[in-house]
Order: C-alpha cells, then structure tokens, then sequence
C-alpha cells in the first residue's frame, strides 16, 4: 500500500499550494503539487538499487508560475498548438491568445498549468480537480476537469484524466514532466537512448503547425523505431530539426485504438541504467528535448538548467487538431466524458 502524505508547500497569490508525498513499499517515491497538478519530483532506483530524482523542477513553487518550460504541470485545455489561435467549434469562430510565435500553445498564458488546482488525498491516489470557466482564455464552455495519480509498488506512476462540460468543447491533456534519467541537473540527456512506438510523423510548417497528414519516418532523422541516442540525429539538415531547434515533433502512435492503452516510448540511461516505458490512450507522443531549457527559473539544488539537459515525452493528441478534421476528435460535448490515461513504468536495464 502506497503511503500519502500532505504538506502545505507555499501561498502564492492568496492562494495555499500543497505537496504531496507518495511512497511504495520500496521506498521509491513521487512529489506532486498542486499547481498545474505537477508531478514535481520521482525518485527511482538506478541499477545499483540507488534513488535519484529524475525528472527537472524548482524549489520554489513561485517559480512554476509561467515558467517557459511548463515543468512537471499539466496544460490545458489544450495541450500543444492551435494555428493562429484560431478555433472553430458549431460553425462559431472563437478567437485564443497568442503565445508562442503566430500560434496558441498549451492553453494560452494562463492555462491550467499557470492555476492552482484543488487537491485530496483519494484512497491510494492523489487526485487535482480544476473548474474552467466558460471564456476562460477564449473556450467556450464550463469544464471541470480532474488529474487522479496512483504511484505502485511496481514503481509505475498512473495517470488518469476525465473532463465534463456544459457546452461543445475542445480539450487535450497531457503533462509536460521532463525526464534526465541520470538525475536532475546532472547535464545533457543527448545520450539517452529513446523509442518510440511510431513508424510516421507529423510534417509542421516553420511555426510547428502540422501541415496535415503524416509521413513515413524511415529513412529520416526522425526515426526512433530502434532505440537510438536522442542527439545523433538531432542537428542533421532536415526540416523539422531546423524549425525547433532539435526534436520539437509529434509522431503516430502505432497501433491506436481510442480508449485502448498501447506503449509509446521507451527512454533508458546506459549510465545509471534507468529506464521508462510509456504508455498511453492518445493518439500521438510529441518529443520536445529541452531545446529552450537555458534561462528557466533556477533549478531543484540550485541546479541551473541547461538547453537539451531533459526531455518531455507528452503523450497527447496531435497539435492543431481541432483545424484538422481529418486527425482523430478532440470536441467534447455536453453528457459526454473525457478519458485519457498515461503510465509511466520505470525500471532498470
């Protein structure tokens, strides 16, 4: 049975921000906090049975705050891009902030990832409920939206997603934790090895919107069907290395059936023998190494955070899906249920 505990963390804004502390019968254990339902810390064995805390943040929860790389939070109410901030939903045109070139991103500047949730101690789970106003940063409809985490003694940690609205709705959730399987703050993660469950991917024009369908990854820098180093290819003359600056792409989960789990990625550290494999319900996985890491706020253990010294593996559906009738539907309607699920399964090689 996995210990929870609960601690107030810090009051921002007249609001109280709280930890939370799950340990399983290893020892291994996670800290999650309530703003943007971050997972703030996970602390794994290395293959000599040794804890470290794998994935980046910040000691402050201050420093969570519209912090560029949405460290460990989940974005929302829709995760990833929208061209233009441009939404049509029942012929009616909604208009988004624009917050990242010409484009929406992960909600606008003050997503989900930028509130502070309500949180509970739910049995063996810790569970975050936001309640999204209608309006709010441009969607239409009243949402309430919960993030239920479980942490095993198997050291798999469980997320589940569900959402209700009032009014015809687009959501995508995910959360944008970073790994560095060596330890965070202990430098590049270029040498980690990465797969991913996915033989295509989606093409993007300079601004990282999908053009449209997608294309074979054989052949190209963005092959990753056989685990390979994330940064052997990633400075190689190919379109969607030069638009972001390495690896800012999302690719097509192999085998997708809605609803259905199916692995997406699996990352290891030949160097203290870590490993994750994911598994999700969405449709796709973007992969974004930290190519903007450098002048975030200052790290966990005063760690300053360097570019590609992490990487996101945000399981999601695609970018720019509600102007893409051909991508897999991201409109929830009223009596309907949103339900997404990512697994991340840590273990040793």
């Amino acid at each position: 049975m996995t210990a929870i505990s609960k601690a107030l963390w810090g009051r921002v804004k007249d609001q109280d921000i709280y930890k939370y502390k799950m340990t399983n019968a290893s020892g291994a254990y996670v800290v999650l906090g309530s703003i943007g339902a971050a997972i703030l810390e996970v602390h794994v064995p290395d293959r000599n049975g040794n804890l470290d805390d794998v994935v980046i943040g910040y000691s402050e929860p201050e420093s969570y705050f519209a912090d560029g790389p949405c460290a460990g939070k989940v974005p929302g109410r829709f995760a990833n891009r929208i061209a233009k901030g441009h939404l049509v939903i029942d012929g009616k045109t909604y208009k988004l902030p624009i917050n990242n070139g010409p484009n929406h991103l992960h909600g606008g500047p003050d997503g989900f990832q930028n509130k502070v949730w309500e949180s509970r101690i739910d049995g063996d789970a810790v569970e975050f409920m936001y309640f999204s106003e209608d309006g709010e940063m441009g969607y239409p409809g009243n949402l309430k939206v919960t993030a239920r985490y479980v942490w095993t003694d198997a050291n798999e940690l469980e997320l589940s997603f569900a959402a209700v609205t009032d009014a015809d709705t687009v959501v995508n959730l995910t959360n944008h934790v970073y790994f560095n399987l060596d330890g965070e703050g202990s430098g590049s993660v270029e040498g980690h090895l990465l797969r991913l469950n996915a033989s295509e991917y989606l093409p993007t024009d300079e601004s990282l919107i999908p053009l449209g369908g997608s294309e074979p990854v054989a052949g190209t820098p963005m092959d990753f069907i056989t685990a390979k180093p994330i940064g052997r290819d990633m400075r190689a003359d190919f379109p969607a290395l030069r638009y972001g600056k390495g690896y800012d792409a999302c690719w097509v989960i192999d085998g997708y059936i809605d609803g259905q789990l199916c692995e997406a990625a699996e990352l290891c550290s030949e160097k203290s023998g870590r490993s994750v494999k994911i598994y999700t319900t969405h449709p796709g996985v973007q992969v974004y190494p930290g190519n903007w890491l450098g002048g975030c706020p200052v790290g966990k253990n005063g760690h300053i955070y360097h570019d590609y010294d992490a990487v996101a593996i945000e399981c999601q559906h695609f970018p720019d899906s509600p102007n893409k009738p051909e991508y897999p539907p991201v409109v929830l309607k009223p009596g309907e249920q949103y339900e997404q699920a990512i697994i991340w399964a840590f273990g040793v090689l």
